[in-house]
């Protein structure tokens, strides 16, 4: 496996979203034949069983399932609402999750967050419980949980803290070691 392809997933769909322009900090500091792509879901609907039954899966759920599929690896950066995850990212796993073919099985992630207080500590715990469904090999060093995110991003979302931006980039080189052990 030469280029090791990473997809990225927020946890937010906010235009001003601090785990959106995590993952774009994440792009910065790739190693070497990595590359990273954020997965776009805006458009992707509520689950709903019925759905899935009487069409199958909406184009918008087939595009980020092909997404994923693509992917050696999955960055998830989430934000922490009620100290979980958001409802938006757990519907889109739960869509990806579905069939028998899985885009999420089996694959490598790794999880970071910023957020308040705490960082996402309970959403990244709860996340991990959720992945272990499709039993992605989630790497669990080092911890991203970057709290006060606004004061680790200018006007323009651009990430200026050196010692997570180490953090992120040694967490980079775990889930490429992880996605290169897997392929």
């Amino acid at each position: 496996m030469s280029t090791i392809n990473i997809a990225g997933v927020s946890g937010s769909l906010r235009r001003g979203s601090y785990n959106t322009a995590l993952l774009r900090a994440a792009q910065a500091v790739l190693p070497d034949d990595t590359k990273l792509e954020i997965v776009e879901y805006a458009d992707v609907p509520l689950f709903n069983h019925d759905v899935e039954e009487a069409v199958g899966f909406p184009e918008p759920v087939e595009a980020m399932r092909a997404h994923l599929r693509q992917a050696d690896a999955i960055l998830f950066a989430t934000p922490e609402y009620n100290w979980s995850v958001p409802g938006v990212l757990k519907n889109a796993i739960d869509w990806a999750s579905r069939g028998p073919e899985s885009p999420l099985d089996a694959k490598p992630a790794a999880i970071m967050g910023a957020g308040g207080r705490l960082g996402t500590a309970y959403a990244q715990q709860h996340l991990r419980q959720i992945l272990m469904h499709n039993d992605m090999r989630v790497v669990t060093r080092p911890n991203v949980l970057i709290s006060h995110a606004s004061k680790h991003f200018d006007e323009d979302l651009t990430f200026t803290d050196e010692r997570y931006r180490t953090q992120i980039q040694r967490l980079l080189d775990s889930l490429v070691a992880e996605a290169r052990a897997a392929g």
